[in-house]
């Protein structure tokens, strides 16, 4: 059985005496998004940057995590019924090694049809400071974040509906 990233991440968090997320919570709501790129699964590179003037639902989860599963059937029905609106969700792999194979059979599993990027040294967790799975990050279209939630986001969650609709506009 695999012991979750987040515990892992926070446990050589703590041995290092690395910031913890008290001490430096990560990217702000209100300020530009980090800078980030990842690579899809036939290798072409795609960053957050080159996607301005889009709406954009960065979306951290991995193919081991059950919330991040339960999540995913919302967010396909979400991008196909917006992404006419200039809404783009970008799902982003945090499975470690090499788990492009595991990821196309998720991706085919859910019939996922928005970019699915891997990144199997988990870079946007630590940019985003990302302690548990899944982690989504709402950036507006001049790349400022203006929405975060770590856990699942679902279909009666009002707080992310009325953040995108507001984007949206």
């Amino acid at each position: 059985m695999r012991r979750p990233l987040a515990t892992a991440l926070l446990a050589t968090s703590l041995a290092t005496g690395a910031c913890t997320p008290a001490e430096d919570p990560g990217p702000a709501i209100g300020s530009r998004a980090p800078a980030y790129s990842a690579v899809d699964l036939r290798g072409t590179s795609l960053s957050l940057e080159s996607l301005r003037g889009k709406v954009v639902l960065l979306n951290f989860w991995a193919t081991w995590c059950a919330p991040c599963r339960h999540e995913t059937p919302f967010l396909q029905s979400l991008y196909a019924n917006r992404s006419g609106e200039g809404f783009l969700i970008v799902g982003v792999s945090m499975d470690t090694g090499d788990a492009r194979e595991q990821v196309a059979s998720f991706v085919r599993e859910f019939g996922v049809t928005y970019p699915i990027l891997v990144d199997p040294q988990t870079r946007g967790m630590d940019l985003y400071r990302v302690l548990g799975l899944p982690a989504s990050f709402l950036v507006d279209r001049n790349g400022i974040l203006r929405w975060s939630r770590f856990g699942p986001v679902s279909e009666t969650d009002r707080d992310f509906l009325d953040a995108l609709n507001d984007l949206l506009g």
